[in-house]
C-alpha cells in the first residue's frame, strides 16, 4: 500500500475515534499519520504495509494503538505511562516524543503485536442484540438457541447475566456488575422475558476470558480515555470466566455448516454477529450466507431460524440492525445502533 494511503488510514481512524468520543486516541492516530517517519523498524513496516491498512482492511492504526496501550497496561514504558490517561491530555509535542521513543525502545514487542488484528468485544452491543432476540421470541413463542459468529471472548453470549435497560424496561440480573443503559429512541422493544436455552460461538482467534494474557491483549484495544469501557469489559470478562462456555476456535463457515446441519425443534435458532460479518472475506460472506439461506429453506414454525446482525452498511448513523426470519425468508431493517452501543434507534416490526 502506498505511504500516503497508510497515512490516510491513520487520519480516517482519528476522525472515527473523535466521533466515538475518544479524543486521546484521535490525537494519537492523527500524530502517527502526520509524523511517522521511516528509519526505524516499526515505521518502516507500517508505512510499507502490503495490504489495506484502513479500518475495512487490516486496521493497522488500531493494531499500533493497541500495541502502545499494551505497553502502558503492562508497565513497560514509563514515558508513555506519564503521557497516557488518566493524566491530563498532553500537547502534541510531548505525546509524540513519548510515542517516538517507545517505537524504538519496544520495537520487538510492537512488531509482534502488529502481526495480529484488533480483538475487541464491545459489551454494550448486547443492548442492540437484545431487542432482536426479543423480536425472535415474540414472533415464534419459543426459547432461543444463540449461535454467534466472530464471538471473540463470547461476552455478548452472556447478555442475560447483565442488567440491560432499554427505555423504561430492564432485563437480566438487577445486581449485575455490568449495567448497560443506552440512549433509546423509537418504538418500545417487545415486553417479553429473555429465555435462552443454549448458546455457542466461534472465532478464528477466540479470547479465553480466564487467561490473563488473552484478557490483557483484548483490554489493550479499548481506548485509554474511556475508563468506563475498561471497567465494564473487565466485569464482563470476570463473568464469562466463571462460565463453562468457551468460544470455539473455528472458521465461521465450517462452524455454521455443523451448527445448521441438524434442525432444533422446539427452539428458535438465532444466528448472529455484531460488527464481525463485515470483516469476513467476500467469499466467506457468500458461503456463510448460502448456508444460512439453505438451512432457512428447511425451517419450520417448530424449528425456525433467525439471522440477526448488527453490521455496518452504507447508511448512517451507526450500524444497521437487520433480521431475516425463516420460514418465509422475510428480511427487515429493525433499527440502527451506535457502533459502541451508546444509542439505539429502534423501528421494530409493527
Amino acid at each position: 500500500m502506498a505511504e500516503m494511503s497508510v497515512r490516510d488510514a491513520f487520519l480516517q481512524q482519528a476522525a472515527a475515534c473523535a466521533a466515538l468520543e475518544s479524543p486521546f486516541t484521535a490525537q494519537l492516530c492523527r500524530l502517527l499519520g502526520e509524523r511517522l517517519t521511516m528509519g526505524n523498524a516499526v515505521a518502516d513496516r507500517i508505512l510499507n504495509w502490503p495490504g489495506d491498512a484502513s479500518a475495512v482492511g487490516d486496521s493497522v492504526p488500531l493494531r499500533l494503538a493497541g500495541a502502545l496501550h499494551a505497553l502502558v497496561l503492562e508497565g513497560r514504558s514509563e514515558a508513555l505511562i506519564a503521557r497516557y490517561p488518566p493524566h491530563q491530555r498532553e500537547e502534541d509535542e510531548a505525546l509524540w516524543q513519548a510515542v517516538e521513543s517507545a517505537l524504538i525502545a519496544e520495537e520487538t514487542f510492537i512488531l509482534h503485536r502488529l502481526d495480529g488484528p484488533p480483538q475487541t468485544n464491545e459489551v454494550r452491543r448486547s443492548a442492540a442484540t437484545l431487542p432482536m432476540f426479543l423480536e425472535a421470541a415474540r414472533r415464534f413463542g419459543l426459547p432461543l438457541a444463540l449461535s454467534e459468529v466472530g464471538a471473540s471472548a463470547g461476552l455478548n453470549l452472556h447478555l442475560d447475566g447483565y442488567r440491560i435497560t432499554l427505555g423504561d424496561k430492564s432485563w437480566g440480573e438487577a445486581t449485575s456488575p455490568v449495567q448497560i443503559r443506552p440512549r433509546w429512541h423509537g418504538a418500545p422493544p417487545p415486553d417479553l422475558p429473555l429465555n435462552i436455552l443454549s448458546r455457542a460461538g466461534c472465532d478464528l482467534l477466540p479470547v479465553d476470558p480466564s487467561r490473563a494474557e488473552d484478557r490483557e491483549r483484548m483490554l489493550s484495544f479499548i481506548w485509554p480515555d474511556q475508563p468506563e469501557r475498561m471497567v465494564r469489559t473487565r466485569a464482563a470478562l470476570d463473568l464469562a470466566a466463571k462460565s463453562d462456555i468457551r468460544v470455539e476456535r473455528c472458521d465461521a463457515v465450517d462452524w455454521l455448516a455443523r451448527r445448521l446441519e441438524t434442525p432444533m425443534p422446539g427452539v428458535a435458532q438465532v444466528i448472529y454477529s455484531t460488527i464481525a460479518w463485515q470483516y469476513f472475506p467476500a467469499d466467506k460472506q457468500r458461503e456463510g450466507a448460502a448456508l444460512i439461506h439453505a438451512a432457512g429453506a428447511q425451517a419450520t414454525e417448530e424449528a425456525p431460524i433467525i439471522w440477526a446482525r448488527m453490521e455496518g452498511d452504507s447508511g448512517r448513523p451507526g450500524a444497521a440492525l437487520t433480521m431475516t426470519f425463516w420460514p418465509g425468508g422475510e428480511t427487515r431493517l429493525v433499527g440502527r445502533a451506535d457502533y459502541h452501543g451508546r444509542w439505539i434507534d429502534w423501528k421494530g416490526i409493527s
